[in-house]
């Protein structure tokens, strides 16, 4: 299976998800119809939610907008995405199965416990292979070297306080402002792309309107 996910092509996420979700779960009758194992989950075979999105705390994708991603931040979700389908998601199975063979479900911990988790888990699973499937992974290294901002660039600038702030535009489902990590269609990043160092760009604020002088510009080597 990660043979499969080896690429970053959306074809290999695409029948990576079709072999483990329309040929793993189901299986023909005696009269040649399709019926699915009574384990797998109705919600793992839904097509992904929107409010799928809002539960993981993950912006939409505008319409029209490419879901860029560093290769960094693609491999965390592919690898994510292979571990709940070849480890936890199986072993949840297997203690459902358990026990649901113990007798009463209404009273059984482990039961309950376990048909949640496994709704937890088809949700995620159903999360990451839409947004494996429009992925757009880019290489940000190709721009070492220039002082010019683009996605994956690592940019310190100065606001009209005095303050420096150092930021790296990455993909919608990479942000992270504890890291100082933004996504690229954040109004800070689109304030910044396509300005060169000593550039003043002005950034659109609520509280009115922000001047910021870039500093430096770094790309991963």
């Amino acid at each position: 299976m990660e043979a499969l996910l080896n690429g970053n092509d959306k074809q290999s996420i695409l029948l990576f998800y079709k072999l483990s979700v329309g040929f793993r779960c189901c299986k023909e009758n005696y009269f040649g119809q399709v019926r699915y194992n009574e384990h797998m989950s109705k919600a793992f075979i839904k097509e992904a939610d929107p409010d799928d999105e809002e539960e993981f705390g993950a912006p939409a994708i505008p319409a029209g907008i490419k879901n860029y991603m560093t290769p960094q931040g693609h491999q965390r979700m592919k690898d994510e995405f292979l571990h709940l389908m070849d480890v936890e998601r199986p072993e949840i199975v297997n203690i459902v199965h358990w026990a649901a063979s113990n007798g009463d479900r209404s009273e059984n911990g482990d039961y309950i416990y376990g048909k949640k988790r496994l709704r937890e888990i088809d949700r995620r699973i159903r999360f990451l292979t839409k947004r494996l499937d429009i992925a757009e992974v880019f290489d940000p290294r190709i721009h070492h070297g220039s002082d010019q901002i683009y996605f994956g660039a690592t940019v310190t600038y100065e606001n009209q306080n005095g303050e420096a702030h150092t930021v790296t535009i990455v993909g919608v489902d990479e942000f992270d402002p504890l890291q100082g990590k933004i996504s690229w269609i954040s109004p800070v990043a689109r304030a910044l792309i396509k300005a060169r160092v000593d550039d003043t760009v002005t950034l659109r604020t609520p509280g009115g309107i922000e001047e910021l002088t870039i500093l430096e510009v770094d790309y991963p080597a």
